[in-house]
């Protein structure tokens, strides 16, 4: 492990120490319990972005993708505007939803050669628009027992909420270190025309990649419209800019190639600990998003400074 890998756990056991001297109240075991929870959402969207990123590319689809699933589970499953109660199978199409949607992100990026920035951007407006006729004016509110029952009933101390989002990395991680589309996920940003040059065909995973994506993001949706009990169009307001920090800041980077699900698990963690910490200790809501942007820019430097220094020729 180089001292890259470790920067980022180290930086959480500092975050946790420091924090705990400054507050009595966040070394609790409810508040640990509580930074876990509040941490569930913004790691399933971190999981979609990772593979993205490692491939080199930006994904800020997640707000109108995250938009659409809340709003489409929250009209499937038992609600105040029909007699839809499909339960799980609700919870499934929106998260296909999701995935479609994040397919035609990565459709629009292999077959159109725009700049997946620019393609995301637009599929976010899609989704968004997609929402927006889906809501019609209502906010539908769900009384599905069990959807509800994710934010609310606890196992071992953590919400449901919490447990889905340590599955959602576990299988993040299995597909990253385990499957074909995570290897070639990490080489398209590591080196693509390699790649294509070995014969692979790039356009299929760069698709895939995206579609994992758009589904990760649609499950976030879903445990959106849980805590609020109700399906809104901007469920996934700041999400990506979230989810990029929490990436990077866990080590890993915008240019792909390094890093992956765990690293962004850390940055998770790291990220939602340090916004607690600073609410404890009596920092103003408006300074968080400026500490926010602080850390990426620090993380992005840390990162950039040893490539330049590889890619320096020596005469």
């Amino acid at each position: 492990m180089s001292l890259r890998d470790a920067g980022p756990p180290i930086a959480l056991v500092v975050i946790f120490l420091v924090f705990s001297a400054l507050s009595s109240d966040f070394r609790t075991i409810g508040n640990v319990q509580n930074i876990m929870d509040t941490a569930a959402v913004l790691a399933v969207v971190t999981c979609g972005i990772t593979f993205v990123l490692m491939m080199g590319s930006i994904d800020l689809s997640a707000p109108g993708i995250m938009g659409a699933s809340a709003i489409a589970v929250a009209l499937l499953v038992a609600n105040n505007r029909n007699d839809n109660d499909l339960g799980l199978i609700g919870i499934l199409v929106a998260v296909l939803l999701a995935a479609a949607l994040g397919c035609l992100s990565g459709l629009a990026l292999v077959l159109l050669k725009v700049p997946s920035f620019m393609t995301t951007l637009g599929v976010s407006a899609v989704g968004l628009g997609v929402a927006t006729l889906m809501f019609a004016g209502v906010q539908p509110n769900i009384s599905d027992a069990m959807l509800k029952g994710w934010a609310v009933e606890r196992f071992l101390g953590f919400a449901y909420l919490t447990w889905i989002a340590v599955g959602c990395v576990l299988l993040g991680y299995l597909v990253q270190r385990y499957s074909r589309l995570g290897r070639y996920a990490f080489a398209i940003g590591g080196a693509e025309e390699v790649l294509a040059l070995s014969g692979v065909k790039v356009a299929p995973y760069k698709v895939a990649v995206f579609t994992l994506a758009g589904a990760f993001y649609g499950l976030a949706g879903v445990m959106v419209t849980s805590q609020l009990s109700a399906g809104l169009v901007q469920a996934g307001k700041g999400y990506d800019f979230a989810a990029i920090t929490a990436a990077v800041v866990g080590g890993t980077l915008l240019t792909g190639g390094r890093g992956g699900i765990l690293h962004s698990a850390v940055g998770v963690l790291l990220i939602t600990a340090l916004t607690n910490g600073l609410v404890q200790v009596g920092v103003s809501p408006y300074w968080q998003g400026g500490v926010q942007g602080l850390i990426v820019v620090a993380a992005v430097a840390a990162a950039v400074v040893p490539q330049r220094r590889r890619n320096q020729v020596t005469k």
